[in-house]
């Protein structure tokens, strides 16, 4: 597993690998970039192309958006609270292959005004789900401004996460992509869960 974070790490021409729990705290998770190859299924599965636009929820170094726009050449948005990690992925950004299609924001995800034109969302357990509410309701005042097909990934989900899903008016579980078999366990948590909100 190591050998393919530091291959793509190389090949991306960027530093994404490592944990970091030095801001963590009770609504705010640690920084831990989801692995290569649950990225590569992602991106093979055919949710996200060239004109789709992407927003990750608590990006830290700017994998998911170096990795997604590289594999599929669509543009991609970070949002990170911790400008320490913030800082990196801009670094990163500086010699990243993808760069161009890459945009990085520093903001509280809870704020942030989603752009109109993002149609594709990124989680990987950002933060709580007291957060995670605040967040969807602006994803909503975003479609309200303009209604187009959104689809909203997330990746280890919590049951917390998936019970307030199941429950938020206009989503609906779309599929489940499996990666437990890329770790050779059983971890049912290990999957992408998508949910989409269509237009009404």
């Amino acid at each position: 597993m190591a050998d393919n974070e530091n291959t793509w790490d190389k090949l991306l021409q960027i530093k994404t690998t490592g944990r970091d729990d030095s801001k963590a705290g009770r609504d705010c998770y640690p920084y831990e970039p989801t692995p290569y190859p649950v990225l590569e299924r992602l991106a093979n599965r055919g949710y996200i192309r060239k004109r789709d636009v992407v927003l990750d929820y608590g990006c830290g170094k700017g994998r998911v958006e170096f990795f997604l726009s590289y594999q599929t050449k669509a543009k991609t948005i970070g949002i990170e609270y911790d400008e320490r990690l913030y800082q990196s992925a801009v670094e990163n950004q500086k010699t990243a292959v993808s760069r161009a299609k890459t945009e990085f924001v520093l903001a509280r995800a809870e704020e942030y005004e989603v752009p109109t034109e993002v149609n594709r969302y990124y989680f990987f357990n950002p933060f709580s789900v007291e957060i995670l509410c605040e967040v969807i309701a602006k994803i909503m005042e975003s479609y309200d401004k303009e209604p187009r097909e959104m689809l909203l990934f997330f990746y280890y989900p919590s049951r917390e996460y998936l019970s307030y899903l199941t429950e938020v008016d206009g989503l609906e579980l779309y599929d489940e992509i499996t990666c437990a078999d890329l770790f050779g366990g059983s971890e049912p948590r290990e999957r992408v869960m998508v949910f989409r909100l269509q237009i009404k």
